[in-house]
C-alpha cells in the first residue's frame, strides 16, 4: 500500500511539473542562445549561462574545527531539442546538504522530486556516502532551470579544491571564496596555465577579512576520454590549504605543515588496538620452516596477497583509519590500509622493521609538499632491511617481492617514524622490466600455418596473467589458456600447452605450444598467399576524438618474432615493407626479413612511459594506420 501512494504521488508529480514546464516558454534570446552554444559544443545536450561557487567559513567553538559553507548556484540551459539529465550532490558523515532547490526561470519552484538515498558502489564494501538527487527534463530547446545546492563541511580538512570545469560547458564560471582574517588559508592556483582565469582580491563588507574572486569564461566540460590522466592533471582548480586559525590570541594548526597532516594520520594509527594475538601462530606456520629471513617476508607478504580480499571501505574516519589487523586477519578482507596493516603487524611479529607508508598513486598530480587530503589516495607496508628500503602493496596480487605497480612507480610515499616521519619515492622499472618475448617457428601445410610457439612474459605482464589465471576456478583454466592464445579465434587451433609454474610469481612465465591456424592461407594458380599475423597487436588503436592523454596501466615491451620456413620449390614475391618510428615515449617498428629459406618478421613495440602524450597524436595515428594496412597485406609466393 505504501509502495502504491508513493508510485501515485511520484506520477502525479511528474504530471504537475510537465504542464507547470509547458506554461514556461523559452525566451527568444535564449533560443538564441542556445543555438549558438549548441554550435560550439556539438556534443553536449545541457549548458550552463553562469556558474557560481561561494564558499565561506565559521568556526565551530565547542570542537574547535572550522566549517565550510559552500554554495553552488546554477543557471542551466537545453542546447538541444529537448534533455533529461540527473543533477545530483554527495555528502556524508562529514557534511550536509542544508539546501537542494530547483527553480524555473521566472524563480517558482520546480516540483521535481529530490530523492536522498545512501550511495552504492560495486568498488566499495560499506561506505557512509549518501546522494540527493533530481532526474529533470528540459522540453523544449532553450529552455532553463535554476538550481541552488548548499553543502556544509564540518571540518575544513575535508573541503580540498575547487574546479572550473563541470559536467556541463559553463559561458561564465565564478569562484568566490571569503577568507576571514582569523584563518590562514592558502588558495594554490593548479594548472590556470593557458586559461585566461580573471583574479580579484577585494575586502569583504564587514573589514574582517578577504574575498577572492576568480572568473573563467567559455569553459568546456571535463573530457569523457577513456584512460586519461586523473582529472588533477588536466583541469584548472584551487587547493585549499587550511594551514591555521586563531582565535584569542592563540594559534592551532590545521595542516600548516606535512608534518601536520603526518601527525593527523599518526593520531589515527595511534588509536589502533593491534592485538596480534590471533595471527601469532599464522606468522609461526609462514615462517618457522624458512631458510632465509626473504623467505620469511615473502611467505607472509604472499599470504596476504593471497588471502586477504581487497575491498574498498569508506565510512566516515574509516576513510583514513586503517582496521586492526586482527580484524582483517579474522574477516579476510580489508581496504588497502587494513592490508597494510595486516602486512605490517605480520612482519613485525616475524621480527622486522616495517611501517605504514601513504601514498599517492599516479592518477594524483600533487606529493607531500601540499598537505592536504586530496593528497593521497592509498596506503602500503615500508620494510626497512639490510640498509634498503622495501615497499609491499598487499593489493597487487601476484606482484613479486621488489616489484612494483607501475601506479605507484616514481610516486612519493610518506613513511611512519614515530612523532616524526620519513619521505622517499618509489622506484621506477624501465619498459624491458615488462617485457613480453615472442616466437613462433612456423611452416605451410597444405593451406594451413603449423608450428610451435614459445611465450615469455615478465613484470606486469606476468603478474596480470597471474593474476587473472587464478581467479578462475580450476576447471576453467585449461579453457582460459587456449581462449587466451587464440584470441577466441576459432580458426586457430593450440594444443600441447605447456607452462612454467602459474603459481610461482618470483619467475617469468613461460608458454609454449603447438599452433595449427586455418584460412591463413590461400593458393591461385603458381601464387600462394599467406596472412602471418596472428595477434595484430594495436590494431586500429588509434587516438580519434581525444582530448588528453592516453594513459596504458603499465609500460610496454612486446618483442615478437616469427620464422616461417619456405616452402621447396617457391620463392618470395612479395614482402611489405618495413615501417617504424620513434618518438619520447614510444617506440615502434616491423620488419621483413630473408635468412637462407627463411621469412623473419619482427615486431618491436615499446610504450616506454605507459602514455601517449596529445602531441604524440599525430605522430602515433600516422603509425597505426601503417599498421593496419601491413596487417591487412598479404606475404606472396611464386612458385618456380
Amino acid at each position: 500500500m505504501i509502495k502504491y501512494t508513493l508510485s501515485v504521488f511520484l506520477c502525479l508529480t511528474l504530471i504537475s511539473s510537465a504542464f507547470s514546464q509547458k506554461r514556461i516558454e523559452p525566451a527568444t534570446e535564449d533560443i538564441t542562445l542556445a543555438n549558438t552554444l549548441k554550435e560550439l559544443y556539438p556534443d553536449d545536450h545541457v549548458a550552463l549561462i553562469t556558474s557560481k561557487d561561494d564558499v565561506s567559513f565559521d568556526l565551530n567553538k565547542r570542537d574547535g574545527k572550522v566549517t565550510v559553507m559552500h554554495h553552488v548556484a546554477e543557471n542551466m540551459i537545453n542546447i538541444d531539442s529537448r534533455a533529461d539529465i540527473q543533477i545530483y550532490n554527495f555528502y556524508d558523515g562529514e557534511s550536509t546538504i542544508e539546501e537542494f532547490e530547483i527553480r524555473y526561470r521566472n524563480q517558482k519552484e520546480a516540483s521535481f522530486y529530490v530523492k536522498d538515498e545512501a550511495y552504492t558502489s560495486d568498488d566499495l564494501f560499506h561506505n557512509d556516502s549518501r546522494v540527493q538527487y533530481a532526474n529533470i527534463d528540459f522540453p523544449l530547446k532553450g529552455y532553463r532551470y535554476l538550481t541552488s545546492i548548499k553543502k556544509e563541511y564540518k571540518d575544513i580538512k575535508y573541503f580540498t579544491k575547487l574546479y572550473f570545469n563541470g559536467e556541463y560547458p559553463t559561458v561564465k564560471k565564478t569562484i568566490c571564496i571569503e577568507v576571514p582574517d582569523w584563518l590562514d588559508l592558502e588558495l594554490k592556483e593548479m594548472n590556470f596555465e593557458g586559461y585566461a582565469i580573471e583574479k580579484n582580491v577585494n575586502p569583504n563588507k564587514k573589514g574582517n577579512g578577504k574575498i577572492y574572486t576568480y572568473t573563467l569564461k567559455d569553459t568546456p566540460g571535463m573530457y569523457k576520454d577513456k584512460s586519461a590522466p586523473g582529472p588533477t592533471y588536466i583541469y584548472p582548480h584551487i587547493l585549499i590549504l587550511a594551514k591555521s586559525y586563531t582565535v584569542n590570541d592563540e594559534t592551532v594548526n590545521i595542516f600548516k605543515e606535512t608534518q601536520d597532516l603526518y601527525n593527523w594520520y599518526k593520531s589515527l594509527v595511534n588509536s589502533l588496538e593491534n592485538d596480534n594475538t590471533p595471527i601469532q601462530s599464522k606468522v609461526k606456520e609462514l615462517t618457522e620452516n624458512a631458510t632465509s629471513d626473504e623467505e620469511k617476508i615473502k611467505n607472509i607478504y604472499y599470504w596476504v596477497q593471497d588471502n586477504i580480499r581487497y575491498i574498498a571501505f569508506e565510512d566516515g574516519i574509516a576513510g583514513f583509519k586503517p582496521d586492526e589487523a586482527s580484524n582483517v586477519f579474522t574477516k579476510r578482507y580489508g581496504d588497502c590500509k587494513g592490508m597494510a596493516n595486516l602486512t605490517k603487524q605480520m612482519l613485525i611479529e616475524a621480527g622486522f622493521d616495517a611501517r605504514l607508508t601513504w601514498i599517492g598513486t599516479k592518477r594524483i598530480a600533487y606529493d607531500y609538499s601540499t598537505p592536504n587530503l586530496s593528497v593521497d589516495n592509498h596506503m602500503i607496508c615500508t620494510l626497512f632491511k639490510d640498509g634498503k628500503t622495501i615497499f609491499l602493496d598487499g593489493t597487487e596480487k601476484f606482484n613479486a617481492f621488489g616489484e612494483y605497480a607501475d601506479r605507484i612507480q616514481g610516486k612519493q610515499v610518506l613513511i611512519e617514524n614515530g612523532d616524526d616521519y620519513i619521505l622517499e619515492y618509489v622506484p621506477n622499472s624501465e619498459a624491458e622490466f615488462n617485457k613480453e618475448q615472442f616466437a613462433y617457428s612456423l611452416k605451410l601445410s597444405d593451406n594451413n600455418i603449423v608450428g610451435n610457439v614459445d611465450k615469455i612474459y615478465n613484470g606486469e605482464s606476468r603478474s596480470g596473467l597471474l593474476y587473472y589465471f587464478n581467479s578462475l576456478k580450476t576447471d576453467k583454466k585449461d579453457e582460459f589458456l587456449e581462449y587466451y592464445l587464440n584470441k577466441g579465434n576459432s580458426n586457430i587451433k593450440v594444443s600441447n600447452i605447456e607452462t612454467s609454474d602459474l603459481q610461482n610469481r618470483d619467475g617469468n612465465i613461460n608458454i609454449a605450444y603447438d599452433v595449427d591456424v586455418k584460412n591463413a592461407v590461400s593458393s591461385f594458380d603458381n601464387q600462394v598467399y599467406i596472412d602471418l599475423d596472428f595477434d595484430k597487436e594495436l590494431s586500429n588503436f588509434i587516438m580519434e576524438e581525444r582530448h588528453t592523454d592516453y594513459i596504458f596501466r603499465s609500460k610496454k615491451d612486446l618483442e615478437s618474432v616469427t620464422h616461417l620456413e619456405i616452402p621447396q620449390g617457391y620463392k618470395i614475391s612479395h614482402l611489405p615493407e618495413n615501417i617504424s618510428v620513434a618518438s619520447d615515449n614510444f617506440n615502434m617498428s616491423v620488419n621483413f626479413s630473408r635468412e637462407n629459406n627463411v621469412i623473419i618478421y619482427k615486431k618491436q613495440f615499446r610504450i616506454k612511459h605507459a602514455k601517449i602524450e596529445t602531441s604524440d597524436f599525430e605522430e602515433w595515428n600516422g603509425f597505426i594506420k601503417k599498421l593496419d594496412a601491413l596487417y591487412n597485406e598479404q606475404i606472396i609466393l611464386n612458385k618456380d
